[in-house]
């Protein structure tokens, strides 16, 4: 299943041939099980203290204060955070609220964890119509012959996944037929796997309205997810030209010369197995009639989204405004998985299980929510989460927002390494760094777009990744030469990236 799972809720890196792996990076719910036992810890360490907070719940700044210190249970507490913080059984600040009778509130990750829960569904659903599949082998068979403009549109077509959906465990569906027609165009399978790695990875990274990094990520900020999309559409641009542009610079180069590629001692198994054993795009279906609705009415539902969100009435622009947040989006996604259904011709029992499949294919993702939150948690019944943002407050103090969010999208790379999940890391961070965003005169949406575009730079070569690990298996691309191959390209992405969001910061 896609989105969130291939940004970092993986189960690990696929081994390269031949070679013993003596240390395995720990899964994502280790890691923060392990950070909410630290936090814990820490209660009693950390001195305790709060702001006071304006009526929209934000900390006032310089109303910092020390408080009596309350350390957390390391055996009932650690074990009860990440329920309380799925459930919502907790005020504004985090504190659980034994006397509410409100479960679930939008400071709970629980309506965010469902919304994963029906998107996954929703995916499961248009995957088993095969429309996706066969739209991109229709792409293929269109512009075989002229392989060389195959390399933008395709690119351009996976971005839009990724910038929507967070296209990623999909595409391993492609590499073999990928790969097959670039080898019989003259290319690599270096150029296959960059044409899909990179179009979803850059999609992901510039995230419009992918509700896995850029929707979880503004429920726990508590904005919109149109907010600051304008950054997010210029650094989507931006960097798919730069992408698009080096990686046919590098197919040319391939073509010109085959020696020059950095696979070529892989050539002739590649030709043999996927020359030869390659089923083509037929494996991948017709794109029939039925199917073009299929992916009329999978479009359509994201463009719904948008309307249902977008606050019309605050841009003085004279459309309804309907003011939709996670329960509306959910309710209009299991809809259009329905219709999708019906409209791909799926019977109920394959409608429901495909559902039920896709759903549970996201389960891991909405259980890292709720242990996430459960960090939040413990820093908050601790008086922790305060001290923590006074600190950071007085050590980011004056620095301006240009530098502001420098810092912070520096600070997202290694935190993307050490938290492989973009939900889970968002869950983590975005309650501490919202607030500091605050003092610093930087908008939560820029935020947002710092952590997304930071933790989408990783995800394209981290090996904690299936995706990436498991297509260059594919492909029969070596870690070390996919780094060889893609380091001056990050470059230029981070370029990029800290340019657009100076940029931003500078005219907020």
């Amino acid at each position: 299943m896609s989105g969130d799972t291939g940004s970092g809720d993986s189960v690990g890196p696929l081994p390269e041939p031949g070679r013993k792996h003596h240390f395995k990076f720990p899964t994502a719910y280790t890691i923060l099980f392990l950070l909410i036992v630290v936090m814990t810890i820490l209660t009693y360490v950390i001195p305790a203290g709060s702001y006071k907070y304006n009526k929209d719940g934000e900390p006032v700044p310089d109303t910092y204060h020390r408080v009596d210190q309350t350390p957390q249970n390391p055996f009932f507490d650690t074990l009860r955070a990440p329920i309380t913080g799925t459930y919502g059984l907790e005020d504004d600040k985090g504190a659980i609220n034994t006397n509410s009778d409100t479960v679930g509130t939008l400071f709970g990750a629980i309506g965010v964890a469902f919304f994963v829960i029906v998107i996954g569904g929703f995916l499961g659903v248009t995957m088993t119509t095969g429309a996706i599949n066969a739209g991109i082998a229709r792409v293929v068979k269109k512009m075989r012959g002229r392989e060389k403009w195959m390399i933008p549109v395709l690119m351009v077509l996976f971005a839009l996944g990724g910038t929507t959906f967070g296209m990623a465990e999909e595409t391993l569906a492609f590499y073999p037929l990928i790969i097959a027609v670039m080898l019989a165009a003259g290319y690599d399978s270096l150029v296959a796997s960059a044409i899909l790695l990179l179009g979803a990875g850059i999609g992901t990274m510039g995230s419009t309205i992918n509700p896995f990094a850029t929707g979880i990520a503004s429920g726990f900020a508590d904005v919109s997810i149109s907010d600051g999309a304008l950054p997010r559409i210029i650094i989507l641009v931006l960097s798919l030209v730069a992408g698009i542009l080096f990686v046919m610079r590098y197919a040319k180069r391939v073509k010109d010369d085959p020696t020059r590629s950095l696979v070529f001692d892989k050539k002739a198994e590649l030709e043999k197995k996927y020359l030869v054993e390659s089923d083509g795009d037929d494996a991948l279906g017709e794109f029939t009639l039925r199917r073009k609705i299929v992916i009329t009415l999978f479009a359509l539902a994201f463009i719904v989204m948008i309307y249902g969100i977008v606050p019309w009435d605050a841009l003085h622009i004279p459309f309804p405004t309907l003011g939709w947040w996670f329960p509306e989006m959910t309710a209009s996604f299991l809809a259009f998985a329905i219709l999708i259904g019906i409209a791909g011709g799926l019977s109920e029992e394959k409608l429901v299980g495909s559902f039920v499949s896709g759903a549970s294919d996201l389960l891991g993702v909405a259980l890292i929510i709720g242990i996430a939150r459960g960090v939040t948690v413990i820093m908050n019944n601790g008086n922790i989460t305060d001290t923590v943002l006074y600190w950071s407050e007085q050590a980011v103090g004056g620095v301006g927002g240009i530098a502001f969010i420098t810092i912070i999208y520096i600070l997202y790379i290694p935190l993307s390494f050490l938290i492989p999940s973009t939900s889970g890391l968002a869950a983590v961070t975005m309650p501490i760094f919202a607030p500091l965003a605050g003092f610093a005169g930087v908008s939560s949406a820029l935020l947002i777009t710092a952590y997304q575009s930071a933790s989408g730079i990783v995800n394209l070569v981290t090996p904690t990744s299936a995706v990436v690990m498991g297509g260059i298996a594919i492909a029969m691309v070596g870690y070390g030469t996919l780094w060889r191959f893609l380091w001056p390209l990050l470059a230029i992405l981070m370029v990029i990236n800290f340019a657009v969001l100076g940029l931003a910061a500078a005219i907020a």
